[in-house]
């Protein structure tokens, strides 16, 4: 029941072994996914920009 600490090489290599699977299991996006995610990016992005502007104007005609 009593399971000893890892040591530090332990842990590397238990880090190192996640990574690997994590990595395998990964793929690249093909260029219609990264376009699509490009673009929901960039849409979120101006919307919390237009949303800090907003924000900001209401800011200076109330203050």
């Amino acid at each position: 029941m009593d399971e000893p600490n890892p040591t530090l090489l332990q842990k590397v290599k238990r880090f190192y072994n996640e990574c690997v699977r994590v990595l395998t299991v990964t793929k690249k996006p093909d260029k219609i996914e990264f376009m699509t995610i490009v673009k929901v990016s960039g849409l979120g992005m101006a919307v919390i920009g237009i949303i800090g502007f907003i924000i900001a104007m209401i800011k200076q005609l109330f203050l």
